[in-house]
């Protein structure tokens, strides 16, 4: 009979694999037709952007560098465990080291995939921005204002004032 921390590993592994979200592959970012442009321009504009984008980056998308970069820790995990248990559990304790790092690997590869993939988004959604805006279309930007350094902001003003 298979020993029981064999079989909570398994669970682990398989609820942590439940847990990865999978980013978009294309821009994040709303961009509209220039004035002027018909929607079948704008089509090609935004797959030539698209194609722009994704060359900037080497060719990767996002979900791309997620699964990369998650898989990597995943393994990394997996082998200090295996180190850590033969050190410390003789040769059977290396299996359930490995078990036990592919674990601990596989949480912060989740992490470690969601920052890079957060990353290479920001990055393409960059390129790809420029790139429609270049083309002549409309990359809505926030309408925020925000005072200079040099210039004062008066402070709120009083609990209780104007009751």
């Amino acid at each position: 009979m298979p020993h029981p921390l064999r079989w909570s590993v398994l669970g682990a592994a398989l609820l942590l694999g439940a847990c990865a979200t999978v980013p978009p592959s294309g821009p994040s970012v709303m961009v509209l037709p220039g004035s002027g442009k018909t929607f079948d321009q704008f089509r090609m504009d935004d797959y030539e952007c698209r194609q722009y984008a994704s060359s900037q980056l080497g060719g990767a998308t996002a979900e791309q560098a997620s699964t990369q970069s998650g898989l990597k820790s995943a393994a990394i995990g997996a082998g200090v465990g295996a180190v850590a248990g033969a050190l410390l559990g003789g040769h059977e304790g290396a299996g359930e080291g490995a078990a036990a790092g592919l674990i601990v690997g596989s949480a912060a590869g989740a992490g470690t995939a969601q920052a890079s993939s957060y990353t290479l988004q920001q990055r393409y959604d960059i390129a790809y921005q420029q790139c429609m805006y270049a083309k002549g279309n409309q990359v809505p930007v926030e309408g925020r204002f925000a005072p200079r350094r040099s210039e004062y902001a008066p402070p709120p003003p009083p609990p209780g004032y104007g009751r």
